[in-house]
Formats: C-alpha cells, sequence, structure tokens
C-alpha cells in the first residue's frame, strides 16, 4: 500500500478545497486530523484528510494544508471551526495530535515520512504491507 501526503498550500483559501475533498468523498473519509506545533514563535495547525484507500491501486491519499491556520486551542479561528463543521456533517471526529514543526526537518518529504510514522503507530493509517 502507497500512503503519500498530498500538500494543498498552507490553509488560506486551499482549505476550502480540502473542505469540498471531504464533502465529495465522505464515503471515503476515514479520519480527520489537526496537527498541532510551533513554527517561528507560532502556534500552528495543519489540517488533514485521510481517505480509505483505492481499489485497485491501494493508493492512500492524505490530504493536507500545512501549518498556516492559527491554534484553535490558542487563538480561536474561523477556518478551524469551519473543518470542525465538516466534522460534524459526515460524523467523523477531528484526531489531534502535537507534533514537531515542518522546519524541524532537513526537507518536506522528511516531514512527512515522520508524519506516515506517527499516524501508523496510532493506528490511524493502516501498517505498511
Amino acid at each position: 500500500m502507497i500512503q503519500r501526503f498530498i500538500e494543498l498550500g498552507e490553509g488560506y483559501s486551499d482549505l476550502y478545497e480540502l473542505l469540498e475533498i471531504g464533502k465529495a468523498n465522505r464515503h471515503r473519509v476515514t479520519s480527520l486530523l489537526a496537527f498541532h506545533s510551533k513554527k517561528k514563535e507560532n502556534d500552528v495547525t495543519s489540517l488533514a484528510i485521510v481517505l480509505a484507500p483505492t481499489d485497485p491501486g491501494d493508493f492512500q491519499p492524505i490530504y493536507i494544508c500545512r501549518e498556516g491556520i492559527p491554534n484553535p486551542h490558542i487563538k480561536p479561528s474561523k477556518r478551524y471551526d469551519l473543518f470542525k463543521e465538516l466534522s460534524e456533517a459526515i460524523n467523523v471526529p477531528i484526531i489531534e495530535l502535537d507534533i514537531k514543526s515542518s522546519d524541524f526537518f532537513a526537507e518536506k518529504e522528511l516531514f512527512y515520512q515522520h508524519l506516515i510514522g506517527i499516524l501508523r503507530m496510532n493506528r490511524i493509517i493502516p501498517p505498511m504491507k
């Protein structure tokens, strides 16, 4: 199985695309994720949607808006509220995790590999086959 992050942007207007992906694929959404981190002294959140793997192909996409939304526990955010509304509309809870910022990693790809490991370890996505 191939599990891959697909970055849409940093959560500004691209957040609306993330929400549309969730609404249009509500039958495939397995998890809604909020990754909280500290980036350059700012408390930020990345929002992500995990879809069920394709059949055939065994490709599991994880769409993400990376580190562009203020952490809603520190500063309320209308963008996070929209994500919460999606969660209620499709009846999938938001899983919140505290992680290291992508700035901690030399390459963005290493950051995403780290997140895939965290998601597998917490059984949010299936293990590698």
